[in-house]
């Protein structure tokens, strides 16, 4: 290029800001070539320094503000559960409602914006909000909303005894529930690369909002289910170690009372819905703030597509799994609390049934991490905040139901006096530990996984190894036949001839990947292996729709009151009542939100495959 034309425009690109949203980058001096013999990569890695220095602070700064909100809200969350004196429910749901109203008007003006500009070509990162993510998400904002039609009801019939908030709450987040969707619709993907220090306040605001969301969902949950928890020790002997009922029930006749009593029942029913959008909202909105101001590599995403076919057995046995698991916990629902013996009878046929299903689980994990293990195709080690997101949040969120499941282990072998349904427990606990242990195993290992490039009918020719009449390491899969015209290789091919001129083809990598241009299709007696690819997939995609139909299964049972951590009462008798219930009531959220998300992790696993 003439000096003329490039020198100007090197000035140009010098004084032109880099970033809308922070200052100082105008004055910032032209970059100096290195002098003769000095390392070529020292004046860029001082550049590369100083432009994310601001990127850095900017992330520091909004992340510091989001966790001091959340911790605000918390301590109101609990001052609130705790009964403390001038801290009420209405203090809290303002907050809340403060919060959410802020996180609109935010994200109107992001919309408004990118409205404004939206001829421009923006980055997106193919990895973040799937389809299926926002489908997914979707269903529970469905249910969610109608959990908000559930409150207002509830605060029409006991209108009387409620304050205002408690209407004006589940309105605001009806709304804020609806334009949320939207957002993520539309926006879940983006990178942003202007206005990126204000952005970052903006999206940490709405990740910690929905954070304290989720916690007063689960706060709210987590009372119901510990009031019941608290009659049926009761009936299994264990009422010196209960105290009174935390009831928050309003002071005042509702009208009519049947009706204000079905929709209490139908608030806490859906509960561990709403519970579920706040936490995968919260999930993609924590990915759009890692995308801001990221790089784009070249890296070519492969779109997933959901195949249904093949996958018969792994399907069939999920479905049957799923349905018994409705079946148990219905049972164990209507024995637990009636008497001692029933409840006793109920503990150990759900033992029975979650042991028996944990070892089925941890089997076919195991078998998809040694099919994995026999693949010689390389790990995607490529940046990616969504992949690294799930592989923390799996085992981040498996350490919860870790807690309790030691816990247990624990209170078995120090309790004085073993009631028969713990001997039951002891192994149960064990497996869940080992089953999620080898279920984040195969998961993190698939979500890894090079993306298959080429066509199944190229795969199985990608290599071709001829055997000749010293070789010793393949002798079965070369079998001795008459060599014909269509074995020989082309002119000019490295590969040597066997004596037999027979031929054979194994798995392989590298250079060898140019042999597969022969003009051929061997004949499946020549080798076994050739169809290995189709049966590899096919198990895999067995493997992924079983775990995937297992983990729904095991997420119905908490979610919806079949919590034998709660019932068996040996714990509270070994760690006392208020320490265990504390513990479960921690961990509970993050186990129950464990097995959501390890479905969601196992259905991309499966559209992958």
């Amino acid at each position: 290029m003439p000096e003329g034309l490039g020198a100007p425009a090197l000035s140009r690109a010098a004084a032109s800001p880099s970033d809308p949203g922070s200052s100082g980058s105008a004055a910032r001096p032209l970059p100096q070539l290195a002098a003769p013999g000095s390392p070529p990569s020292a004046a860029p890695r001082r550049g590369a320094v100083c432009a994310t220095f601001p990127q850095k602070v900017a992330e520091a700064l909004s992340s510091q503000y989001g966790l001091n909100v959340f911790v605000a809200g918390l301590l109101l969350l609990l001052a609130w559960a705790v009964h403390a004196v001038g801290a009420g429910r209405s203090d809290l749901l303002s907050l809340l409602s403060a919060l959410m109203l802020l996180q609109l008007l935010w994200m109107l003006w992001y919309v408004r914006r990118s409205r404004a500009h939206r001829r421009l070509i923006r980055p997106k990162d193919a990895h973040a909000g799937a389809r299926w993510l926002r489908g997914s998400i979707t269903l529970f904002a469905v249910i969610t909303i109608i959990l908000g039609g559930l409150k207002v009801g509830y605060f029409v019939g006991f209108s009387k005894c409620l304050s205002a908030t408690e209407g004006v709450f589940p309105v605001t987040h009806a709304v804020h529930t609806l334009l949320q969707v939207y957002f993520l619709w539309g926006h879940a993907k983006d990178i942003i690369q202007s206005f990126k220090t204000l952005e970052r306040f903006g999206v940490i605001h709405s990740v910690f909002t929905n954070l304290l969301l989720w916690a007063n969902g689960v706060l709210n949950e987590s009372k119901h289910q510990l009031n019941e928890h608290k009659e049926r020790l009761i009936t299994l002997g264990f009422g010196n170690i209960t105290t009174a009922l935390d009831d928050h029930t309003p002071q005042c006749n509702c009208s009519p009372p049947p009706l204000c009593s079905a929709i209490a029942y139908g608030i806490y029913y859906l509960y561990p819905f709403n519970i579920e959008y706040q936490i995968l909202a919260s999930t993609m909105l924590y990915v759009l703030w890692k995308n801001i101001g990221r790089k784009v590599d070249n890296h070519q995403h492969q779109k997933m597509q959901f195949k249904s076919s093949g996958v018969m057995v792994g399907a069939a046995l999920g479905l049957t799994v799923l349905a018994a698991t409705i079946g148990v916990v219905a049972v164990y629902l209507i024995r637990i609390g009636r008497s001692k013996t029933k409840s006793e009878s109920a503990l150990i046929m759900f033992y029975l049934y979650a042991i028996i299903l944990l070892m089925l689980m941890g089997a076919v994990g195991l078998v998809g991490i040694r099919i994995y293990r026999m693949d010689e195709k390389s790990l995607d080690e490529s940046k990616n905040p969504v992949r690294k997101l799930d592989s923390d949040l799996l085992v981040g969120t498996a350490s919860g139901s870790w807690l309790i499941s030691w816990g247990s282990i624990l209170a078995i072998l120090c309790a004085e006096d073993h009631p028969p349904y713990s001997w039951y427990n002891l192994p149960y606990s064990i497996l869940v530990i080992v089953e999620k242990y080898i279920q984040n195993l195969f998961i993190i290992e698939s979500i890894h996984r090079e993306p298959e490039k080429l066509s199944e009918d190229i795969l199985t020719l990608r290599v071709v190894t001829v055997c000749n009449g010293n070789t010793t390491a393949l002798p079965s899969s070369c079998p001795q036949t008459g060599g014909v015209a269509g074995d020989v290789p082309p002119q000019g091919s490295d590969a040597p001839r066997a004596a037999n001129g027979s031929t054979c083809l194994r798995g392989g990598s590298g250079n060898e990947e140019e042999e597969s241009a022969w003009e051929r299709t061997p004949s499946p007696a020549c080798c076994p292996r050739l169809f290995q690819g189709n049966a590899r997939r096919r198990v895999l995609r067995n493997i992924a729709a079983f775990l995937f139909l297992c983990n729904i299964s095991l997420w119905i049972p908490p979610a919806f009151g079949c919590r034998p951590e709660y019932d068996n009462g040996l714990e509270e008798i070994v760690f006392g009542f208020e320490p265990w219930i504390i513990v479960v009531n921690l961990a509970m959220p993050f186990s129950i939100f464990y097995r959501m998300h390890a479905a969601a992790s196992l259905f991309e696993v499966y559209c992958k495959i």
